[in-house]
C-alpha cells in the first residue's frame, strides 16, 4: 500500500474511532405512559388552525403521553413564531424543564438558525428532540454538542411512520430502510440526517458536527438540480465530506421546469457529485420531506450496504 493510501486509512479509522465513541453515549430515558411532550416552533409561526397540533395531540394521548402546549406556540412576529429573543426563552425553558420530556419541533419554514445566534447553548445532556426540514438546524447543534436524543422524523404520515417514531422513543428496535443502491461496500458510524440547505447554511459555524466516521443522509427540496450541485461543490471544496464513512439520499424534490434539454438531471448530479467519494452510496431513501418520511436518530450507530440499498441501526 502506497503512503499516501496508509495515511488516508489511518485517518478514517481514527475518525470512525472518535464517531463511534460519541455514539457510545446514553440515550434519553424512554417515554411511558405519563410522560409529558413539549410543543416549540422555533421557526416559522404555526397558522392556530392548523389540524397538524390536534393529529398530534390525539397521537400522543394515545401512547398516554400529555402534549403540552406553551403559550409561545400562539407567538407571532413577521414570519416568525415569536421573536428570535421570545423562541429562543421558549426553547430554553422547555429543555430545561425536567417535567418536559421530550421537545417536538412542530413549525418549520426558516428560523431556527437564528435561534441558535440569539445564544441558545445546547446542554450535552441527552434530550428526546424531534423534527426535520429547518428544525434540523437544531438537531445538528444538538449532535455537534455531544448530546443524543435527536430525532429526524415528523409526527404527521400514516400509522405507521408514526409507530416507528413511537418505537425509538421508546428504545424499541424498528424496521431498516430500503433504499437504491449506487456504490457498493459497507459502511458504519453514527447517524447524522439533515436537510441539505439547512446544513448547508450552517457551514462555517460552530453547529455543524464532524463528520469523519458518520455515516450522512441528506434530503431536500423545491431545489433544483443546479443548486443542488452547487451545495454539494461547496461541500466537497470545504472538505466537509472529507472521512465520511458512507451516504445515504433521501428525498430531493424539485420542479421539472427547472431542469432543461441536456441539464444534469437530480439523479444524475447526486452521483456525479458523490460517487467520486469512493463511498458507499444509496439513495431514494424514504426520508425527508413527502410521504413517507421515516424517522432515523442522529448520533445512533448505523449500517449502511452499498449493495443492497439497506439502511439499519445497529443498537437501540
Amino acid at each position: 500500500m502506497k503512503r499516501r493510501q496508509v495515511l488516508q486509512a489511518g485517518l478514517a479509522l481514527a475518525g470512525s474511532s472518535w464517531a463511534a465513541a460519541r455514539a457510545g453515549g446514553s440515550q434519553p430515558a424512554p417515554l411511558r405512559r405519563g410522560s409529558r411532550v413539549a410543543a416549540l416552533a422555533p421557526g416559522t409561526w404555526l397558522d392556530p388552525a392548523d389540524p397538524m397540533l390536534e393529529q398530534l395531540s390525539l397521537r400522543c394521548a394515545t401512547e398516554g403521553w400529555e402534549l403540552l402546549r406553551p403559550p409561545s406556540l400562539r407567538q407571532r412576529w413577521r414570519w416568525f413564531a415569536g421573536s428570535d429573543r421570545q423562541r429562543l426563552g421558549a426553547l430554553q425553558q422547555a429543555w430545561l424543564d425536567p417535567r418536559v420530556d421530550a421537545l417536538f419541533y412542530v413549525g418549520a419554514g426558516w428560523g431556527s438558525a437564528r435561534v441558535l445566534e440569539a445564544g441558545f447553548t445546547v446542554p450535552a445532556s441527552p434530550r428526546w428532540c424531534v423534527g426535520f426540514s429547518d428544525c434540523s438546524a437544531l438537531l445538528l447543534a444538538q449532535w455537534a454538542a455531544g448530546s443524543l436524543g435527536g430525532v429526524h422524523g415528523w409526527f404527521g404520515g400514516d400509522a405507521a411512520a408514526w409507530q416507528r417514531l413511537v418505537a425509538l422513543l421508546q428504545h424499541r428496535p424498528v424496521a431498516p430502510l430500503q433504499g437504491g443502491p449506487v456504490q457498493g461496500g459497507i459502511a458504519r458510524g453514527p447517524l447524522v440526517v439533515s436537510n441539505l440547505t439547512i446544513a448547508t447554511s450552517l457551514i462555517g459555524t460552530p453547529w455543524l458536527p464532524r463528520l469523519k466516521g458518520a455515516i450522512l443522509v441528506l434530503e431536500d427540496t423545491g431545489e433544483a438540480p443546479y443548486r443542488i450541485d452547487r451545495q454539494l461543490t461547496q461541500w466537497r471544496t470545504s472538505g466537509l465530506l472529507e472521512g465520511v464513512s458512507g451516504i445515504g439520499l433521501g428525498r430531493f424534490s424539485w420542479a421539472e421546469d427547472d431542469v432543461l434539454p441536456g441539464d444534469f438531471s437530480m439523479q444524475e448530479i447526486l452521483q456525479e457529485r458523490l460517487a467520486p467519494l469512493g463511498v458507499p452510496l444509496v439513495r431514494d431513501l424514504p426520508v425527508g420531506h413527502g410521504r413517507p418520511n421515516l424517522a432515523l436518530p442522529m448520533g445512533r450507530l448505523a449500517e449502511l450496504d452499498g449493495r443492497s440499498g439497506e439502511l439499519r441501526l445497529l443498537s437501540t
